[in-house]
């Protein structure tokens, strides 16, 4: 164990127990034992000399003096050890927070090893974040922890920044996704029994609160955009409506009235509006000989039948050559319906994030990957420095890149 009185670097651990202080002493009771019964199981490979453990009564603080990444593990540990817990009552849920920062060893009141400094202090900043279950770690233990073997990089996922009640910002990142451990608890049928549910229900809505008045402007920005995006659409949609012009009156009299009116009452209304000349070309009109095939009638009937027919034919025909005119609405990428391409042209070893899913890594050629369509966050990592974050709107079909320009 390091000197006493010496400043050194470690990781340090904060746990908590949610709804702690609500609990009967008989329930404080219960869940603290079974609390301390997993922490024990959790850290019995970690040895004596390389942690010191802090009870804070409604949870511990842990600093690991050895490893940097034995603070994961003992994490992990204790997270699937609640998670075989969640059907004892009262339901046990720990949040748990991370940091890899300075802190002072001295001896508290008793003479027992204890630890002070800033990095406890942000490990339980950093704590208050999580939701229940959930485990995250600052931006310097995610540095240390993700160069230890691709596995650890892997499992983090970038949660953004956040301001603490200090006005201090920290970059967040999580291990697994938000509320992966709630969700089990929900479907195991602990979370939504009578006024427990209720409970969930305002604690979530106050949650997301809290982060959006902790947020940055510009998060804040994107949480409002997310908002009000589908009621703008909505809107926009039916403005559209209102304002596009009816159909053509003359096709409605055409397809619908002229099956039911003599011919000779629509003779002079089809000449005046739709003249020959002007709709059919004069290569495709009839020659004037072809009245000969009717000949097995009479005169006066084909002198009022035959002009009516004639426009009839005249009027189909540019229908016909028209109807082709569509297939310019049809996908001309060949795009599966839905989805965009999004193409990254960021230096070699770049790791893209949609969403805070890692979709892979830009090798010496740009890096193309398909995106479903609406508003995405893409984030570019490279040697664990963000160097290209942004909000896209993403259209089906759409192919939108990202050049080594704009790659800071």
């Amino acid at each position: 164990m390091a000197e006493r009185g010496k400043t050194i670097i470690c990781s340090v651990l904060f746990l908590d127990i949610a709804e702690y202080s609500r609990k009967s002493v008989s329930g404080q009771i219960s869940l603290k034992e079974r609390f301390n019964a997993y922490l024990s199981v959790a850290i019995r490979d970690v040895p004596i000399d390389d942690r010191i453990i802090l009870d804070t009564g409604d949870g511990a603080a842990l600093s690991f003096l050895g490893d940097v990444g034995d603070a994961l593990q003992v994490a992990l540990s204790m997270r699937e050890s609640l998670r075989e817990g969640l059907h004892m009552e009262p339901p046990l849920l720990v949040r748990m927070g991370i940091n890899l920062g300075p802190v002072r060893l001295i001896r508290d009141i008793n003479g027992q090893p204890n630890i002070v400094g800033d990095g406890i202090n942000v490990s339980q900043r950093v704590m208050g974040f999580a939701d229940p279950g959930q485990i995250l770690v600052s931006r310097t233990y995610y540095d240390a922890v993700s160069r230890l073997s691709p596995e650890y990089a892997g499992m983090f996922h970038y949660q953004g920044s956040r301001t603490d009640k200090h006005v201090r910002e920290h970059e967040i990142y999580a291990i697994g996704y938000p509320g992966e451990f709630t969700s089990t608890l929900t479907l195991s049928g602990e979370g939504g029994r009578g006024k427990g549910e209720a409970t969930g229900i305002t604690g979530g809505v106050g949650r997301m609160m809290d982060a959006f008045w902790s947020a940055t402007l510009s998060m804040k920005l994107v949480y409002i955009g997310a908002l009000l995006g589908p009621v703008i659409a909505v809107a926009a949609m039916m403005v559209s409506l209102l304002r596009s012009p009816p159909p053509p009156p003359q096709d409605i009299t055409q397809s619908q009235v002229e099956p039911v009116i003599p011919h000779s009452s629509i003779i002079a209304p089809v000449s005046a509006v739709i003249p020959v000349s002007s709709v059919v070309p004069a290569s495709a009109v009839a020659p004037a000989s072809a009245p000969s095939a009717h000949a097995g009638r009479n005169e006066p009937s084909e002198e009022k039948g035959k002009p009516a027919k004639h426009k009839k034919k005249e009027k189909k025909k540019p229908r016909a050559e028209e109807a082709p005119a569509v297939k310019h609405l049809e996908n001309p990428f060949g795009a599966p319906s839905g989805q965009a391409s999004l193409i990254v042209g960021c230096p070699e070893n770049s790791t893209v994030y949609v969403d805070g899913q890692n979709k892979g890594t830009v090798g010496k050629h740009p890096l193309t990957i398909q995106v479903d369509e609406g508003k995405r966050l893409v984030l570019v990592m490279n040697s664990s420095r963000m160097i290209y974050s942004r909000s896209m709107d993403f259209g089906a079909g759409k192919t939108v890149k990202i050049s080594r320009d704009v790659c800071h």
